[in-house]
């Protein structure tokens, strides 16, 4: 059995998320409801939830404040927020769950299926709330799942992420290497406001440890860790331009 906790402070949005656990999810109970910063905190306290669906912005504070002040996060976040481009970036960094306002049934109920099938080394740990609360103000970890489970790493020490079909090698710059269980275009996506550029299908690069530019029909940048990485031709006035704007900085 799921155990969890609404904490909203918009009556419609609560009573949505309590109805589609109660007639499609047998297996969750919903505990109870908050609708606050302060009263979301008793709420959690007392009944130690396994998930507590939780809203960004409330009247006395916001789902950060929130966490900030629980001292042992031992249950599962998932955000039910309005679209709010900064907080949204800094949950996906996180790599954590949420639902964008009007709530999909079929995306809560994909998120409580997540919940359910959660390994012990899969359940959101207390690392991953502090790269959130971390990036609250400004980006600078990111989460990444891999088979054994998430690395904490710091955005200015990636060098290069490649494409492995579904998944995706991430190069450090302290030469380390490891495989992330997500598509080099998801990262593309998430990073697109940093310093990297995607210079090829196989391949995204951070501008800041290109050492490098070798002429070709796309050519070829030389990287930091003497890594060699090809440019497609339909790429290469973007990474141009990119390098230009990046020496500018």
């Amino acid at each position: 059995m799921i155990r969890a906790v609404i904490i909203d402070d918009e009556p419609e949005s609560r009573t949505v998320v309590s109805n589609i656990l109660t007639n499609f999810c047998k297996d969750v109970t919903v505990l109870g409801e908050a609708t606050d910063v302060a009263s979301g905190i008793q709420i959690i306290e007392a009944y130690r939830p396994d998930v507590v669906f939780l809203d960004i912005e409330m009247p006395d504070g916001n789902g950060f404040e929130l966490l900030e002040n629980i001292s042992d996060i031992s249950f599962h976040v998932i955000f039910v927020t309005a679209f709010e481009q900064y907080a949204i970036r800094a949950i996906k960094f996180s790599a954590i769950d949420y639902l964008l306002k009007p709530i999909d049934p079929q995306q809560l109920l994909g998120a409580v299926e997540k919940v359910r099938n959660l390994s012990p080394r899969k359940i959101q740990s207390p690392e991953r709330i502090s790269t959130l609360l971390n990036n609250k103000q400004k980006i600078t970890r990111i989460a990444l799942p891999t088979l054994s489970g998430y690395f904490f790493v710091k955005i200015r020490e990636i060098v290069r992420c490649e494409a492995d079909d579904n998944y995706t090698y991430f190069f450090m710059n302290s030469g380390g290497k490891f495989l992330v269980t997500r598509t080099l275009k998801e990262y593309e996506l998430l990073l697109s406001g940093e310093s990297f550029v995607r210079v090829h299908q196989s391949h995204l690069i951070n501008l800041d440890f290109v050492v490098r530019y070798i002429k070709g029909e796309g050519g070829t940048v030389v990287m930091d860790d003497g890594s060699e990485v090809e440019i497609s031709r339909r790429k290469r006035e973007l990474f141009l331009k990119r390098m230009l704007l990046q020496k500018d900085q």
